[in-house]
């Protein structure tokens, strides 16, 4: 698959933000509470989780539009699987709460 320079300028701009916003450190409070360690490794692995399904979600678009330009049903397939995956990893966290009823 073949991107134009500014599609890949788009993309890589996207990416650096995504991986600022999930990279910037956060301070973590658990003293004593074991069940607080646990919570915020939780918290963590979400967030590293809901940072993939964000980069998904900018490289379905990125698919979806290139296909639209290109006339490609097969990639206009494959960027709306992305997408729709994207979406479901980056809400992951709120569906399993959903799911649980916690």
């Amino acid at each position: 698959m073949k991107l134009s320079e500014k599609t890949k300028k788009i993309f890589t701009v996207c990416c650096a933000l995504v991986l600022m916003l999930v990279l910037i450190a956060t301070p973590a409070y658990a003293a004593n509470d074991p069940l607080q360690v646990i919570n915020n490794l939780s918290e963590f692995i979400f967030g590293l989780i809901r940072a993939i399904g964000l980069i998904m979600l900018g490289f379905g678009i990125v698919q979806i539009g290139l296909s639209l330009k290109s006339h490609d049903p097969s990639q206009r397939a494959n960027g709306f699987l992305t997408l729709a995956g994207g979406v479901i990893i980056t809400f992951a966290k709120e569906i399993l709460n959903l799911i649980t009823g916690g």
